[in-house]
């Protein structure tokens, strides 16, 4: 958004998609493939866009020079400068953090890895803060669904999803090895070395590795507070917030043809994490621990037949396992220790066809096996088989995008014991469009509706004591309408853009826990109904202030009301959601000279409740971080080097997300990286 990109084309295919600008092979190919390698080629240096204006559903973006100077360590901290997303932070590098669009809760957010989904079937939500932005070429977050239709049919299945898309090899002239490796050091005894290798093994195939070892003791200064006028405080340090991970990926790429391609990546993580407790007035102590593995092998090919014919298909074997050990836990034996394994096969097969220059159809379907085992004595271990499947249809030309699509979902449970939940056989539609009705101005008014559901995930479903078998889907109907706008006006701002988008969501049979015999034993049952009304807005602008100095701007803005409307004698009837802010936003600024890159970005969140009663004694307070960051690239004969220096939360602000679990204050992080 708003920065000068020099795309190589072949020249070719460069006419191709000039004539046929809607085709999904030249939205897809242009970005990932034709990069790949460097070929005789036509130079066209235009200004980077994404299809965010263009997109019948609210599409954002983040590219690598954006990540760059957003201050962000992980995903999870990147997340966070999107429109219309809550991210739920414990706490420090090693909390746990998961995200949700537009308040619908994090197992309605799906995720997807080059394309291709990340899920976890214990708890329906994916915990973010594993993830790294060293190997990541752009993120992409989609609410209702992408305008894209050639993709597998579980990306059709959320309310939103967000795509994690990694680095592919890219080879100047003459060169067939690429190095970088980068060291990040920090606050807290934080330490992140990386490195990528890149090898070009001919014209057609290309390797990649890729790894990184982070560690921190997360021992970060916070305040603890003793009254409730706070009037009584100590200095604190946060304890048991340690954390190690390693991951390491290695890819094969192949460029078969101009019109095959096949992808193969094989990744592995695994972390030892503390886990910070609560820091309940005079309580600072927490001896829980987490440890988590993870592997997955997956595969992307891709064949155009004929210019009207295009088949992909996707498999993927996924294996995790978690530790939890709490040796403090008050029970008879004095400690508690789960061991939990998951494994999924996967595969997906989808096929394009091109009716007309402007008029394609898809089809696509996906199979899955899931399995959960546990360490528990009569533990369920439970079985999904799922098959989904999609059609779909897009028309595309100068004035109009519009998309519609109908996933059909097939699942059936088994369990080894005790009694499996029931089947479930499902429609879901959507339907999507953008009008531009003035010939001369990029201004486009778009609308999208989409209804889709969450199954319940296995705690829910068969965690002992607490599972209920006999859960329904939880439902939600997406509205949206809104209003976009761009345009390249002088050499003084060559670029501006802004969105504005409202929407209403309906979340029925809503899954929630409630006690039941004790506080101590919970039920999950289909009670909660939720009524969310919002408002989404971005903007950014690109201003030339002096030959090679640019200034940046960016920032979103989101208002929303988020209502229990489950029952008008309760007392949370027509309360804001717990943990959910009604006003959000983030702000970016980034000044480019020839001698440097400084940029400051902000984070704020309006006021909180921790429970569904809105009172204040559950309210959390507002907040706001700053953070600044200098950058400074130099080449060392061919080596490129780069050092960034940053500033976190610079103004100190004490702040919590979730309530008692303090975020960290002000911090120091440098970078040093050397690509050759």
């Amino acid at each position: 958004m708003g920065r000068n990109h020099s795309i190589k084309v072949f020249l070719v295919w460069g006419a191709f998609c000039s004539l046929m600008a809607t085709s999904e092979l030249c939205a897809q190919q242009s970005e990932d493939t034709l990069q790949a390698y460097k070929i005789p080629e036509v130079v066209v240096s235009e200004r980077y866009r994404t299809q965010e204006v263009r997109a019948a559903s609210p599409t954002q973006t983040l590219n690598k020079e954006q990540l760059k100077s957003l201050n962000a360590l992980q995903l999870s901290d990147a997340v966070k400068h999107f429109a219309g997303v809550t991210v739920k932070d414990y706490g420090g590098i090693g909390g746990l953090k998961t995200v949700s669009l537009r308040s619908l809760g994090s197992a309605h957010t799906g995720i997807t890895y080059d394309g291709i989904s990340v899920g976890n079937m214990q708890s329906g939500q994916t915990d973010i803060g594993r993830f790294s932005l060293d190997n990541v070429d752009r993120l992409v977050l989609n609410n209702g669904q992408s305008d894209n239709i050639f993709q597998p049919a579980r990306s059709f299945a959320s309310a939103g999803v967000l795509n994690i898309q990694t680095l592919t090899p890219s080879f100047s002239e003459g060169k067939n090895t690429n190095i970088s490796t980068s060291l990040k050091a920090g606050s807290w005894e934080l330490i992140n070395p990386s490195l990528l290798v890149e090898q070009k093994v001919n014209n057609k195939w290309a390797l990649s590795l890729n790894g990184e070892w982070m560690s921190s003791n997360g021992r970060y200064p916070y305040t603890m507070y003793y009254a409730d006028k706070n009037d009584s405080t100590s200095g604190e340090k946060r304890i048991n917030s340690s954390v190690k991970k390693l991951r390491t990926e290695v890819g094969l790429f192949g460029n078969l043809s101009d019109t095959e391609q096949w992808r193969v990546k094989a990744y592995y993580y695994q972390a030892s994490r503390g886990i910070p407790g609560a820091t309940i007035m005079y309580y600072n102590f927490s001896t829980e621990h987490l440890w988590d593995k993870e592997t997955f092998i997956q595969s992307f090919y891709k064949k155009e037949f004929s210019p009207k014919w295009v088949f992909q298909t996707a498999a993927k074997w996924n294996w995790s396992y978690q530790r939890y050990s709490n040796p403090d836990y008050n029970n008879e034996s004095g400690t508690q220790e789960n061991k939990y394994y998951q494994q999924e096969y996967y595969l997906s097969g989808s096929l394009l066809y091109r009716a007309f220059n402007n008029l394609s159809f898809s089809l696509s379907t996906d199979g899955s096996i899931n399995t959960l085992n546990a360490s528990q004595e009569g533990f369920a271990y439970p079985k999904r088989y799922s098959w989904l499947t999609a059609i779909a249809g897009k028309y595309v030309n100068e004035q109009i995008t519009a998309s519609a699509s109908l996933l059909a979902t097939v699942v059936n449970e088994e369990v080894k014991t005790g009694e499996a939940a029931r089947n479930r056989r499902k429609l879901s539609p959507y339907t999507g469009i953008s009008i531009k009705p003035f010939e001369e101005e990029e201004l486009r008014v778009r609308f999208f509706y989409k209804h889709i559901f969450r199954l319940p995930s296995f705690n829910d479903l068969y965690y002992l004591q607490v599972g209920n078998k006999k859960l329904n889907p939880e439902n939600t109907s997406q509205f949206n309408l809104g209003v976009t706008y761009s345009k390249e006006i002088n050499d003084f701002i060559p670029f501006i853009s802004a969105t504005i988008d409202a929407y209403y969501n309906k979340v029925t049979d809503k899954i929630v826990a409630i006690p039941n015999k004790s506080t101590a034993i919970w039920t999950i049952v289909n009670v909660g109904e939720v009524d969310i009304k919002g408002i989404d807005a971005t903007a950014s602008v690109s201003l030339e202030l002096y030959k090679d100095i640019q200034l940046n701007l960016s920032g979103n803005y989101t208002y929303q009301r988020v209502l229990d409307v489950t029952a008008s004698d309760s007392k949370t009837y027509k309360h804001q959601l717990a943990y959910t802010p009604r006003v959000f936003g983030s702000g970016h600024a980034s000044l480019a000279t020839p001698w440097a890159t400084l940029s400051y970005s902000l984070l704020h969140s309006g006021k909180r409740y921790v429970m569904g009663e809105n009172k204040p004694a559950n309210r959390i307070a507002s907040y706001s971080e700053h953070s600044l960051s200098l950058s400074k690239d130099w080449m060392i004969k061919k080596v490129k080097t780069s050092l960034q220096v940053e500033v976190l939360n610079f103004l100190d602000e004490t702040y919590n997300i979730v309530r008692y679990y303090p975020m960290p204050g002000r911090s120091v992080r440098a970078t040093l990286k050397v690509v050759y």
